[in-house]
């Protein structure tokens, strides 16, 4: 390869190095607002960070795209839960001020 395509590499890794950095770091400012969303939040937040650290990848780690679509949709899950939670829908099970529930899931009147 010629160094122009070199450079062009690097310049891309780069790029996604920092795109996956920033989603990292708002991925971590969501953790203030686990305790309210229930098991479901914490399954995603720390699958998320796990994957990301974890040095196991889909794609080779010099291409930051798989940790990116992971963090992603953890932070597009985890607003979603948020949203839920703040236009005053009852609190997902697991989530401190839920209703019991039995073992299927259902909550328990």
């Amino acid at each position: 390869m010629s160094r122009e395509a070199w450079i062009v590499v690097g310049v891309v890794a780069l790029a996604t190095l920092v795109g996956a950095v920033l989603l990292a770091v708002r991925v971590i400012r969501t953790r203030r607002l686990l305790g309210t969303l229930g098991v479901n939040g914490k399954v995603a937040f720390y699958g998320a960070l796990l994957y990301t650290v974890l040095p196991i990848d889909l794609l080779p780690d010099p291409i930051y795209l798989d940790d990116m679509a992971v963090l992603t949709g953890a932070l597009i899950y985890l607003g979603r839960l948020v949203q839920r939670r703040r236009a005053g829908n009852p609190p997902l099970p697991g989530a401190p001020g839920a209703p019991p529930a039995d073992r299927t899931g259902r909550r328990v009147p």
